[in-house]
């Protein structure tokens, strides 16, 4: 029991890592020097954390929810 509680607890961190590193690549393709104030480096740069860590922990709480919903199907039949 207290195995896979700590399966799971590693799944969820390095899925959250995995997903957070992909979104910080993409939005670093993406020129966002237009959107902020010239003198306004420093918040413009916690802002992109922000935004980087909302969209991919979403991204793998989605990835973590749709894995646990194709566990439960045997439970189907």
């Amino acid at each position: 029991m207290l195995q896979s509680l700590a399966q799971e607890a590693i799944i969820s961190m390095m899925s959250h890592v995995i997903f957070i590193i992909i979104t910080w690549q993409v939005l670093q393709s993406l020129n966002f020097d237009e959107l902020f104030r010239k003198n306004k480096i420093f918040e413009a740069r916690i802002l992109i954390i922000f935004i980087t860590i909302a969209i991919g922990t979403a991204v793998s709480n989605f990835f973590l929810d749709f894995l646990q919903w194709s566990q439960q199907l045997i439970y189907l039949f």
